[in-house]
C-alpha cells in the first residue's frame, strides 16, 4: 500500500461577516487575509500551517456545530495563548486539564460563536 498524498489544503468557514472573521483568524494564526468581494483567504502562516476559507452564510447559524479546530501550542504555553486570543476577540467556554494524561486543552469560541480548541500536550 502506498503512503496517501492527501493534506489539508483549507478549511472552509461560513460566516455573517467573512472579511472581519477572517481578520480575527488572522490575527490568531499569524497569516494575512487576502479579500476579494464578500470572500476572504487566509493561506497557511507556515509550513506547519493551514490555509482558511472564509465565504458568506446562506441562512442562520446552525444551532449546533458538526465540527471544530484543535489547535495546538507547545507544552506550558496554552493559558498565555488563550488569554491572547481572548484579547482578540475570542469568548472562553470551557477547560478540560485534568481528564487526559496526554492532553488539556481550552475551548473557546471566535467572534461568531464557532467553537475551537486550544491544546497542549505534557512532554514524554
Amino acid at each position: 500500500m502506498s503512503k496517501s498524498l492527501i493534506t489539508l489544503g483549507a478549511i472552509n468557514m461560513d460566516a455573517h461577516d467573512p472579511v472581519a472573521l477572517s481578520s480575527f483568524w488572522a490575527a490568531l494564526t499569524g497569516g494575512a487575509p487576502d479579500v476579494n468581494g464578500s470572500t476572504a483567504y487566509l493561506a497557511p502562516s507556515g509550513p506547519e500551517g493551514f490555509g482558511m476559507f472564509f465565504q458568506p452564510r446562506e441562512g442562520n447559524r446552525p444551532s449546533q456545530q458538526d465540527s471544530h479546530l484543535d489547535l495546538t501550542v507547545p507544552w506550558g504555553s496554552r493559558q498565555s495563548e488563550v488569554e491572547r486570543v481572548l484579547a482578540l476577540g475570542a469568548t472562553f467556554k470551557w477547560d478540560v486539564l485534568e481528564e487526559f494524561d496526554h492532553v488539556q486543552w481550552t475551548t473557546l469560541a471566535d467572534p461568531e460563536g464557532n467553537l475551537f480548541c486550544i491544546a497542549e500536550h505534557p512532554p514524554h
